[in-house]
C-alpha cells in the first residue's frame, strides 16, 4: 500500500553489528540511559523522558488492542437493528475507505517524525499553534471519556453471571489494575496489551469461522440459513419513517456508528514516541493495522447479518433492558437461537478481556496525549514528571481519575450511561481525524513549498493530498451529522443533544482562547518547521542497537508479530 524509503534495521547499510550484551545495556535501567548518549536521544523530543521499550509486536497489536472493545462485539447490533444487514455492510465498508486515507496522512507524518503524541503535536507546529491546543485538548477528552465507556462495558459483562459483586466494586478493581498496568514500565503496558489484544484477534477470527460454519449447516438444528436474513425479513430496514427516507436513515444511523467503531491508526501513532526502530516499526505497524482491521470490521459486519434477522426480538430485547454483559451481542443471539451451550459464556468471558484491553489502551493514549500537550507547553509543565521506568505518573493518574465517571452507573442504567459516552466520542473522534487531515494537507503545502522530494520520505502514501481531502471532508461532515435525531419530530433530547455536540462547541471556544491569549499565527507553509526533533530522530536511528529476544517463546513472537 505505502512505501519506505530505510533498510531492514533502520540505519546506514555500513553501521557494524553490535553484541547482545550492549543491546542490553542500551536498554537498560534509567540511571545507566543517563550515561549512555544514544539512549539519551531515545525519545526523540527534547525534555521527552518516555523510554522506547515498545518492540515491533506490542505495535502492531496495541492498534488492534485499542480499537476492538464492546462495540464491535456488541454494539454492532444495534446497527443491525436500525438499518439491516445490507445497510450495515455497506456503511462499515464505505468507512474503512475513509479509515485507510487517514491512515495514510497520519503514516506519512508519523514515520518521519516519530515523536511522543505525534499528530497532536503535529497540528500546532504545522497549522496554528491554537489549532494545536484545541485538537490536543480534544483529543485528550476523547481517549480519557473512552476510559469509563469500558470501565461501563466491563461491568455490564461480569453481571451477566451474577450480581454478587456491586457495580461501584467492580470499577474500583478494574481502575487499580489498570493503574498497576499503566504505572508500572511501558513494556509491561506493552506485554500485557500484546496478549489481551492477541486474545481479541483469536476471538474474532474464531466469530468469523463459528458464521461461516453455522450458516451452511454446521450447527443442532442442521438449519442451512445462509444469507436467508438477507431476503426474509430483508436487506433494508426503515428507521423513523417509511420507505426510501426511512432506508437512508437506517443507512445513516449504520454510517454513524460505523464512525465510532472504526478507528486504529491514531492508536499506532500514539506509541511511536516509545517504539524501538520506529521508522522501521511503524510503517510495517500502520498497514497490518489498517489491513486486519479492515478485514474485521467489514467481514464482521457482514457476519452479524447473516446470523441474526433486523427484527430478531431477542436481540432488541437486550438492548431495550440494557441486559448484562454479551447477551445483546449478534453472535450470542445467534448461538442461543441455534440452542448452542457453552459458547456464549465462552465469548462473554473473551469480550470481557477485549473491555478490559481497549480500556487499558485508553488509560495509556490519554495519558501520552496529555503529557504531549505539556511537552508543548498547553498543559502544565509538572505533568512532565516521569517514574524511573519512563513513565509519566501524573498523566496516568489524571486518565485514571477521569474513570470515577463510570460511576454514574450506579444511579443510571449502564445502556444510558453507554449512549452518552457513545455520543460525546463518535464527535471527538471524528475531529481529531479531521484535525489529522488537515495538518496532512499543510504539511504536504510545506513538502511542496520548501522543495523536499515525498520520494525521500521512509513512507510514502498513495493518492496524496486527495486521499487527505477524502477523509477531511467525510470526517468533517460526519462530525455534524452524528446526534442528526433530535431534530427530528417527536425525538428531541436534553442529554442527547448535549453529548452529541459539545465537543463541536468546546474546540472553536478553545482555538480562539489560546489564539488571543497567545497571539499565534496560521503558519505559511514555507514558514512551517519541518526538522525541529529531526535531528535527534535520525541519530536516534543511526546509532540504533536491536534489543535481543530474552528467551527462545520471545523470540517465536517477536517473528510471528514484528
Amino acid at each position: 500500500m505505502l512505501s519506505t524509503g530505510v533498510d531492514i534495521e533502520g540505519r546506514p547499510p555500513n553501521l557494524e553489528p553490535v553484541k547482545a550484551a550492549d543491546a542490553e545495556k542500551v536498554a537498560g535501567s534509567r540511571a545507566d540511559i543517563a550515561h549512555n548518549e544514544v539512549a539519551s536521544l531515545s525519545s526523540g523530543t527534547l525534555g521527552d523522558n518516555t523510554h522506547r521499550k515498545l518492540k515491533s509486536r506490542h505495535i502492531q497489536l496495541i492498534g488492534i488492542g485499542g480499537t476492538i472493545g464492546t462495540a464491535f462485539y456488541v454494539q454492532i447490533g444495534k446497527g443491525l437493528l436500525n438499518g439491516g444487514p445490507a445497510s450495515l455492510f455497506l456503511a462499515f465498508t464505505i468507512w474503512c475507505t475513509f479509515i485507510l486515507a487517514i491512515a495514510m496522512c497520519m503514516a506519512e507524518m508519523v514515520t518521519y517524525l516519530p515523536i511522543s503524541s505525534p499528530f497532536i503535536r503535529f497540528a500546532g507546529r504545522y497549522v496554528d499553534e491554537a489549532f494545536g491546543f484545541a485538537a490536543g485538548w480534544n483529543f485528550f477528552i476523547f481517549e480519557a471519556a473512552m476510559v469509563p465507556f469500558e470501565l461501563t462495558a466491563c461491568n455490564l459483562i461480569i453481571h451477566y453471571w451474577s450480581d454478587a459483586v456491586p457495580v461501584g466494586g467492580i470499577i474500583a478493581i478494574t481502575l487499580v489494575i489498570y493503574g498497576l498496568v499503566n504505572l508500572l514500565a511501558v513494556e509491561w503496558y506493552g506485554e500485557t496489551e500484546f496478549w489481551a489484544a492477541l486474545g481479541k484477534f483469536l476471538l474474532i477470527v474464531g466469530l468469523l469461522i463459528f458464521t461461516f460454519v453455522v450458516m451452511v449447516g454446521g450447527n443442532p438444528l442442521g438449519d442451512r440459513f445462509g444469507f436467508r436474513y438477507w431476503k426474509d425479513p430483508g436487506a433494508f430496514t426503515e428507521l423513523y419513517y417509511t420507505g426510501s427516507l426511512g432506508r437512508w436513515l437506517g443507512f445513516l444511523q449504520c454510517l454513524i456508528q460505523a464512525s465510532f467503531t472504526i478507528a486504529g491508526p491514531d492508536y499506532v501513532a500514539m506509541a511511536a514516541g516509545e517504539a524501538e526502530n520506529p521508522r522501521v516499526v511503524m510503517p510495517r505497524a500502520f498497514n497490518a493495522v489498517f489491513y486486519r482491521l479492515t478485514a474485521f470490521f467489514v467481514l464482521g459486519s457482514l457476519a452479524v447479518g447473516i446470523l441474526v434477522p433486523y427484527n430478531d426480538a431477542e436481540m432488541a430485547l437486550a438492548f431495550s433492558s440494557g441486559a448484562p454483559g454479551a447477551a445483546a451481542s449478534p453472535y450470542v443471539v445467534a448461538m442461543n437461537r441455534l440452542r448452542i451451550r457453552v459458547l456464549p459464556d465462552i465469548v462473554n468471558a473473551m469480550v470481557l478481556t477485549a473491555a478490559f484491553s481497549a480500556g487499558n489502551s485508553y488509560v495509556y493514549c490519554a495519558s501520552r496525549s496529555l503529557y504531549g500537550l505539556a511537552l508543548e507547553g498547553k498543559a502544565p509543565k509538572a505533568l512532565l514528571k516521569c517514574t524511573r521506568s519512563g513513565v509519566p505518573i501524573y498523566c496516568v493518574m489524571i486518565v485514571l481519575c477521569f474513570g470515577l465517571l463510570a460511576f454514574l452507573q450506579v444511579s443510571n442504567s449502564a445502556a444510558v450511561v453507554l449512549s452518552w459516552f457513545i455520543s460525546l466520542m463518535t464527535a471527538s473522534q471524528l475531529i481529531n481525524y479531521s484535525v489529522t487531515c488537515t495538518s496532512y494537507l499543510r504539511w504536504y503545502a510545506a513538502l511542496k513549498a520548501q522543495g523536499v522530494s515525498r520520494d525521500k520520505l521512509p513512507y510514502k502514501g498513495l493518492f496524496q493530498p486527495y486521499a487527505g481531502w477524502y477523509g477531511l471532508c467525510g470526517c468533517f461532515v460526519m462530525t455534524f451529522v452524528g446526534g442528526y435525531t433530535v431534530f427530528l419530530p417527536g425525538q428531541w433530547s436534553v442529554a442527547t443533544f448535549l453529548f452529541s455536540y459539545t465537543m463541536i462547541g468546546v474546540c472553536p471556544v478553545l482555538f480562539v482562547v489560546w489564539k488571543i491569549v497567545k497571539k499565534t499565527k496560521f503558519h505559511k507553509a514555507e514558514e512551517i518547521d519541518l526538522h525541529k526533533n529531526l535531528d535527534e530522530v535520525e541519530e536516534y536511528q543511526a546509532n540504533y542497537v536491536p534489543t535481543p529476544s530474552r528467551n527462545r517463546l520471545e523470540w517465536v513472537l517477536d517473528w510471528l508479530f514484528g
